[in-house]
């Protein structure tokens, strides 16, 4: 594979770009890119070759059949922010991607709007669901869309309306650093290079920590109450980067809350039921974690061609043969398995697999207040019998 020199390009083209980023194209003999990014360059002596479609499973042959030329690749603003120059990264190795930015579209348009950089939340819609949009959604909160077109401010508009947050204040960027910019609300003729900027008024707000209300989601029944799915994501200890696997997802949310812990979490909710696993995407969607995996069959089978997880939740099916060895076989060193149990069978299992392999077993009761006549009693939920323990 050959080295690469990214160049990063704004709005305002070769005129914005400093003597080494114009040196790496000039010498450069072949330049790949985007359409809009090429059209921006003067002639060059290098060969201009369009990214091709799809990108990311014809990148490797492309750069392959170029691994004797100089080669230049010319992106858009920061390379590395949400840009080719992670995936060139990822694919090359750091050692062999030089990247040359330009400002991100973040920084300029925070410096349009004086907002400072560190405070604002940035969601990307560009080859992503905007749904994510909704997790970082909070009164007073600022944050940053990056568009993939003309139709995204209006696609934000109507989310916003949807989660409460419709006297958000919206303001579209377009054609940043260009010499026609504008700053302004959504009209009906904007360019397809822009960004949306949201400052959030409204009050439709869910924490960030775990316990979500049980109304917040959709569901049938199967739904880990809230209390105990507060105590089971503080058993499953969500850390950055990690990966869960939601076993009988139900209603998805442990998997959901586990994402919402933190950008990078990622999840599998692994359900038998079509249309629960339906429903637990729907679910992932309106609760801002739309790259939720969902996977449609009877663990522990559908468990096998998954990524080995950092930790596992057992909410239903624990009884299966070979379901405790298959997912403690499947952890990776460290990883955590929490089981919860409601009936005597599943207590039975967890039980005989507390005595093998240790861990915690802890007896969940909560009752909650309910009307009695004209007083106010206890109402018992089911007992949940949680094991615990890590590998």
């Amino acid at each position: 594979m050959p080295h690469v020199t990214v160049v990063g390009i704004g709005a305002d083209g070769w005129d914005g770009l400093a003597g080494p980023a114009r040196e790496a194209l000039r010498s450069a003999e072949v330049v790949l890119g985007g359409a809009r990014q090429l059209g921006l360059l003067p002639d060059l002596p290098g060969e201009l070759i369009r990214w091709p479609s799809p990108m990311l499973p014809n990148l490797p042959g492309l750069l392959s059949r170029h691994r004797d030329r100089r080669v230049a690749v010319a992106a858009s603003g920061d390379p590395m922010f949400y840009g080719v120059g992670t995936v060139l990264v990822r694919l090359l190795g750091a050692r062999r991607v030089r990247v040359l930015p330009h400002a991100s579209s973040a920084s300029l348009a925070c410096a349009r709007l004086g907002w400072p950089v560190q405070e604002t939340e940035v969601v990307s819609a560009v080859g992503r669901p905007l749904a994510a949009l909704s997790a970082v959604l909070a009164p007073g909160r600022r944050v940053l869309v990056l568009s993939a077109g003309a139709g995204t401010p209006a696609e934000v508009a109507a989310l916003l309306d949807e989660r409460g947050f419709g006297g958000s204040e919206v303001t579209v960027l377009e054609r940043l650093g260009a010499p026609d910019e504008r700053v302004g609300p959504i009209r009906g003729d904007l360019d397809a290079l822009n960004i949306v900027a949201v400052h959030c008024r409204g009050t439709g707000a869910l924490p960030s920590v775990p316990g979500l209300p049980d109304e917040a989601y959709g569901h049938d029944g199967q739904l880990t109450k809230r209390e105990v799915r507060a105590i089971t994501l503080a058993r499953l200890a969500p850390v950055p980067g990690e990966l869960l696997w939601d076993v009988g997802g139900g209603s998805g949310s442990i998997g959901i809350e586990w994402m919402r812990a933190h950008r990078s979490c990622r999840a599998v909710a692994v359900e038998g039921r079509a249309s629960r696993a339906e429903r637990i995407g729907a679910n992932a969607a309106s609760l801002g974690v739309p790259g939720l995996r969902v996977v449609v069959g009877r663990a522990p089978d559908a468990l096998g061609p998954l990524d080995a997880p950092d930790a596992i939740f057992v909410g239903g099916g624990v009884t299966a043969p070979n379901m405790v060895e298959t997912c403690w076989a499947a952890l990776k060193p460290g990883g955590r398995l929490v089981v919860n149990a409601v009936t005597v069978e599943s207590e039975r299992v967890v039980a005989d697999a507390h005595a093998r392999l240790g861990g915690d077993l802890t007896r969940i009761a909560i009752s909650r207040a309910a009307p009695v006549g004209g007083f106010t009693g206890w109402r018992p939920m089911m007992p949940v019998t949680q094991w615990a323990v890590t590998r």
